[in-house]
């Protein structure tokens, strides 16, 4: 599985001519917005495999998961679960100042919102997907419960 989400990276990577990197110059912002948009493809995958309805339904099913405040309560579940790494790259996505956010969130519930968002797009990055998934399972297990 990893291979293959890696693979798919690197394809991005190489047909558009974008040489790699180094993650440590990516800003925590910059880790979430990859982040919000690597989770809310994997909870739409998910969705979309449970059966096909019409889009507005897939739609308001996968916003249960990918709102602040879901991706919050991600944030608590998976927050006893991270590496050291993974955590210092959480509290810089949590403690980074982004210029708005939705109204229907909190500054204290969107700010580890971002934090959930940057640690996935910093596992996205570095090809670690195996690590995203599991921690995005444990998330969606989680909300499920909730």
């Amino acid at each position: 599985m990893e291979e293959g989400v890696t693979q798919f990276k690197d394809l991005i990577f190489s047909s558009f001519d974008i040489a790699e990197k180094d993650i440590r110059t990516f800003s925590p912002l910059g880790l979430a917005f990859i982040g919000d948009a690597v989770h809310t493809l994997v909870i739409r995958t998910l969705e979309l495999e449970k059966g096909n309805r019409q889009v507005r339904k897939l739609h308001n099913d996968t916003s249960v998961y990918v709102c602040a405040a879901a991706q919050s309560r991600a944030a608590a579940v998976i927050l006893p679960e991270l590496t050291e790494e993974e955590a210092a790259i959480y509290r810089r996505g949590r403690n980074a100042a982004p210029a708005s956010h939705t109204r229907s969130a909190g500054d204290k519930e969107y700010a580890e919102a971002t934090g959930f968002e940057a640690v996935c797009g910093y596992l996205f990055l570095t090809g670690r997907t195996d690590r995203l998934l599991s921690l995005i399972r444990e998330a969606v297990e989680a909300e499920e419960d909730h």
